[in-house]
């Protein structure tokens, strides 16, 4: 099975991190972190460092993540066996990105995933909001951004655990699934970052990540 998907747009190249030679040291700095194998200890913010340059670099992270954990499932997920984007029967998300599409449409999953995944790349590309430069400012309204794209990568993982899970467990990617996810649910919840309403979905795989 190919990773990448059978004609799909779904999966794509790895974002690097921002800031340039910044980014790099704060990648460097997680990369250390998570290879103790701390997940707490690993997403507190570096002492001295800024915030935002962390939850760039980090949101980067988390982009690359999911996109490699869906992209292990375009085949599976189809827009016949996944026609709507949900999350579980109780749970549809529908999508909007304010610019192309106001009014939220209901589409199929890969659909939902790769116009989120299209929008998400557009605004790690976009300089005024993810500086690649060192020392350039970020804009007043960049937690904002970051949130909402935190807030939708959950909403890939969501349908995942409710939708993709034995097929995950098949390819024997749970572990990894499970990593990625607990590492994802302690940074957002460390900084604030995903309203408790929007976890919903996975409330009681998120209590058992923060209450153990």
């Amino acid at each position: 099975m190919s990773l990448f998907g059978l004609g799909s747009r779904t999966f794509r190249p790895k974002k690097s991190s921002p800031s340039g030679s910044k980014g790099l040291q704060l990648k460097k700095h997680i990369e250390a972190t998570l290879g103790s194998g701390n997940l707490r200890e690993a997403v507190r913010l570096p002492p001295g460092e800024d915030l935002n340059e962390w939850l760039a670099v980090n949101t980067v992270d988390f982009f690359n993540q999911v996109n490699l954990l869906y992209g292990t499932l375009t085949e599976f997920c189809t827009s016949s066996s996944c026609p709507t984007m949900s999350a579980g029967p109780k749970y549809e998300y529908r999508w909007a990105d304010g610019i192309n599409i106001k009014k939220p449409i209901e589409v199929s999953a890969p659909k939902y995933v790769e116009y989120l995944m299209d929008w998400i790349e557009a605004q790690l590309d976009n300089e005024s909001i993810f500086p690649q430069k060192l020392g350039a400012p970020f804009p007043p309204n960049f937690q904002d951004v970051v949130k909402t794209i935190l807030k939708r990568l959950f909403r890939v993982y969501a349908h995942i655990y409710h939708s993709h899970f034995q097929k995950i467990v098949s390819l024997k990617e749970e572990a990894h699934l499970n990593t990625c996810f607990k590492h994802f649910v302690l940074f957002t919840w460390e900084f604030c970052l995903i309203d408790k309403g929007e976890l919903a979905p996975l409330y009681e795989i998120v209590e058992s990540i923060l209450y153990c």
